[in-house]
């Protein structure tokens, strides 16, 4: 239960402490010192303001005109006067130059003789699209029957071999398999003349059917017709299913009679 006082009270008389708030004591880095003296050293005293004495110019070192003009290097006496020279100085006629070793061989009737006992240079037969177009390697633009001149061109991999072996035998295992089953549930095997029957028969059925859907009202707005619409397009769609897997060449079982 909370205590309301009114406006005037006795203790409000009485003198009241103010109770002042404790600050506690300012954070500081110890890295501060090294700081300091970091941010100190690396100032200069012209950071802001400029050096603190310049160097005036002297009024006698004023500019004249081609001043600023880059000048050439003075020839040094001495040097230059002769030009150098590249090529090799001219033989004097006391020097006896080097002869080589002569040789005794006939290079006009061995060129000859190897011009006519060696074999012609051959030439890599070339493609060109079109009379004006590039030419590129016969060989490698794939016009060269290379394939057909292979030993096993035409023959069968023997992958496919295996694979159609593999699949012939599955297909005869499960056909052992089929009849096996068949011969214990007491299941006959439909004769291709009963398959037509049927088949005809289903066709006739689906004529039937077809022409009593077609002769259906354009307008189908009650309930029965609705019915009856919906009956016809499911009979429709069995007789379809129906003929589809009679049509189909795998035998048919059918349990005996």
């Amino acid at each position: 239960m909370t205590q309301v006082c009114a406006q005037e009270n006795l203790y409000n008389l009485l003198p009241r402490l103010e109770e002042k708030a404790v600050r506690p004591p300012r954070y500081i880095s110890t890295f501060r010192p090294s700081v300091k003296y970091e941010a100190q050293k690396n100032k200069a005293p012209w950071k802001t303001i400029g050096p603190e004495k310049i160097e005036v110019p002297s009024p006698k070192d004023f500019l004249r005109k081609g001043s600023r003009e880059p000048k050439l290097l003075q020839r040094q006496k001495g040097h230059g006067s002769k030009k150098i020279s590249t090529l090799p100085p001219v033989p004097q006629k006391t020097d006896h130059p080097i002869i080589g070793v002569q040789v005794k061989k006939n290079f006009i009737r061995t060129n000859a003789v190897d011009a006519v006992m060696g074999k012609p240079k051959t030439y890599q037969p070339v493609c060109v699209d079109r009379r004006l177009g590039d030419k590129y390697l016969l060989e490698t633009s794939g016009l060269v029957p290379k394939f057909i001149k292979k030993k096993d061109y035409g023959i069968i991999p023997k992958y496919i071999i295996k694979r159609n072996e593999e699949v012939k035998k599955a297909q005869e295992d499960y056909n052992a398999y089929f009849k096996e089953a068949v011969r214990e549930q007491a299941m006959e095997w439909i004769s291709d003349e009963e398959r037509e029957n049927v088949l005809q028969d289903l066709k006739k059925a689906w004529e039937e059917t077809h022409h009593e859907f077609q002769c259906l009202s354009l307008e189908i707005d009650t309930l029965p017709k609705r019915m009856h619409k919906e009956r016809l397009e499911s009979h429709l769609k069995q007789l379809e299913h129906d003929i589809k897997l009679i049509e189909n060449p795998h035998c048919i079982y059918i349990p005996k009679k």
